[in-house]
């Protein structure tokens, strides 16, 4: 049984592990500006596919090398990180050809939420992976796979990797003011979380300040009136989203830290993020092709901006 280690801790050691989780996050971002172009226009389902692929093929290499960690001895594990790299490197542009086919360059659905869900599942699951990973290498040995996974959901690898991700877009969606204050405190939440685990009684006051003082501004704006309408839903699932990891923060300080609590709470904050980085990209689109400037033009005719409650190709 084993807990991360305390997000200040920084030793030499470390820097192996730095240099991947940044160059993950670098290539979860880069892709995710792929899929979020600029000009508004919604990406080809091929695009999406390929971009998909590399973020799949990434966390099926990093799934790859937790059966090292598993069974470093065993000569198939290395096997199957050969299989698992070979795929990450063919398996886009193969997806790619076939994709040319069946699609035919269309563009993604840009008012629905199959795309946003699908994206944003397969990259909190690389970076979640990605945790898990450096929760093994961090013993340095075998050890059991429920106290590694509840310390690699629970680590400042998963959770600031995700903040870095969902900064990103809230920097790319066009929100209102309220709407990215409201989410920019949940990001807020996923750079704090990891003391939750390794001092309790600390990060869950410090979460528990920030989640007060978002209340309070919150209720503030609501009692002025300068909270628009559409943002209501929005608010009551940023509530939801504190209260779930409130309680889950809770549980872990009542317990003093045990794996079954660290786990939860790793699990509760990994959905939060999950959903927030889904609606921010499905919010990038909706409020892209509602612009009004969006241009016309022969190569991109069926990405002109739909009516509210339209459907795309």
């Amino acid at each position: 049984m084993f807990l991360p280690l305390p997000p200040l801790v920084v030793t030499p050691a470390l820097v192996p592990f730095v240099i991947i989780a940044v160059s993950m996050i670098g290539v979860t971002i880069f892709l995710l500006g792929k899929v979020l172009p600029p000009n508004g226009v919604p990406p080809l389902v091929t695009q999406m596919v390929i971009a998909l692929a590399v973020l799949g093929g990434g966390s099926l290499l990093l799934l790859s090398l937790l059966f090292v960690f598993l069974n470093p001895n065993g000569p198939e594990s290395w096997t199957f990180v050969l299989l698992a790299f070979n795929f990450m490197m063919m398996f886009p542009a193969g997806i790619w050809f076939v994709g040319q086919i069946l699609f035919r360059d269309r563009r993604v659905d840009a008012v629905g939420w199959f795309w946003p869900v699908t994206l944003a599942l397969v990259a909190t699951s690389s970076e979640a992976l990605m945790g898990v990973l450096f929760a093994y290498g961090a013993v340095g040995g075998p050890t059991a796979t429920v106290p590694a996974i509840a310390a690699g959901l629970s680590s400042v690898w998963f959770f600031w990797s995700m903040a870095a991700v969902m900064v990103a877009l809230l920097v790319w969606a066009p929100l209102g003011t309220i709407e990215r204050w409201a989410l920019l405190t949940l990001s807020a939440s996923a750079v704090l979380a990891p003391w939750v685990p390794t001092f309790p009684t600390v990060g869950g006051l410090a979460m528990s300040v920030l989640m007060g003082a978002s209340f309070l501004a919150l209720v503030r704006a609501l009692w002025r009136g300068r909270v628009p309408s559409e943002d209501g839903r929005l608010l009551v699932g940023v509530a939801v989203a504190f209260l779930a990891m409130a309680l889950a923060g809770l549980l872990v300080a009542g317990s003093g830290g045990s794996i079954g609590p660290v786990l939860t709470f790793g699990t509760v904050m990994g959905v939060v993020m999950g959903v927030e980085v889904a609606y921010l990209i499905r919010r990038y689109y909706r409020g892209r092709i509602a612009q009004p400037w969006l241009a016309r033009t022969a190569d991109e005719s069926d990405a002109l901006p739909l009516p509210a409650g339209a459907r795309g190709p």
